[in-house]
């Protein structure tokens, strides 16, 4: 569970980035929520302040809010250079440019880190780092996973990501992820045998669009629900 600080790049989004990624409305508001490998994301924050029920998990919580700001300053301006230098895997549909872009990132990180410390002794950010996830079967209604899974699939192999999905599907009844493309933004590798075998498990899932997209053609979602006891399909 413990990584290098200096190898990360703590990027995370906001409450409005994830209701169009995951398609959250208003009945999600009343779910127990687990957002894994959730990052310096300002979702947990964003949705607590508005009455809702999250618990995030990363591996990056052993470290302080101080300190995970210090990198996401040290990594920022490279990023937004990479993303001006390949404009061709980029769509500005919800940000307006690189610029608007690395606005909306400075802001989701003094959110995240405002609410990170302060919520340090509440429980709400666990580290931890998928697929061994600390909580009893059933203890949420949705888990969510948002850029790391499949996103890095050139780090994480097919079986990774079949044992990250069933430990989210043992703590929850709805698994979302997104994107379903990898950093080269072609899809994964891994979806198609990972869904195949999680379908032959007798798991529902589905394929979904999305009102989200930066990653040009990263606008899909993968939603998937567990196979109830008893269940035979």
């Amino acid at each position: 569970m413990s990584i290098h600080l200096d190898q990360t790049v703590p990027f995370g989004r906001s409450r409005r980035e994830y209701e169009l990624m995951f398609s959250l409305n208003a009945t999600d508001r009343g779910q127990r929520i687990l957002d894994c490998a959730a990052g310096p994301s300002s979702f947990n924050a964003e949705w607590t302040a508005a009455g809702g029920d999250v618990r995030s998990i990363d591996p990056l919580y052993q470290f302080s809010g101080t300190e995970i700001q210090r990198q996401f300053l040290l990594t920022l301006d490279q990023v937004i250079e990479q993303v001006r230098t390949t404009p061709q895997q980029w769509t500005w549909s919800h940000h307006r440019d690189p610029d608007d872009l690395r606005r909306n990132r400075i802001t989701v990180m003094d959110t995240f880190v405002a609410d990170y410390r302060a919520g340090s002794g509440t429980a709400r950010y666990i580290c931890g780092a998928l697929p061994n996830l600390p909580f009893e079967h059933d203890r949420f209604d949705l888990a969510l996973s948002s850029h790391f899974l499949f996103l890095y699939s050139d780090h994480f192999d097919e079986m990774f990501h079949l044992e990250a999905i069933r430990a989210m599907l043992r703590v929850a009844r709805e698994v979302r992820i997104f994107p379903l493309l990898a950093l080269h933004a072609e899809r994964s590798q891994h979806l198609e045998p990972v869904c195949n075998q999680l379908c032959r498990e007798g798991h529902h899932l589905s394929i979904e669009r999305v009102g989200y997209e930066l990653q040009r053609g990263g606008n899909e979602m993968l939603r998937l629900r567990r196979k109830e006891a008893g269940s035979t399909t």
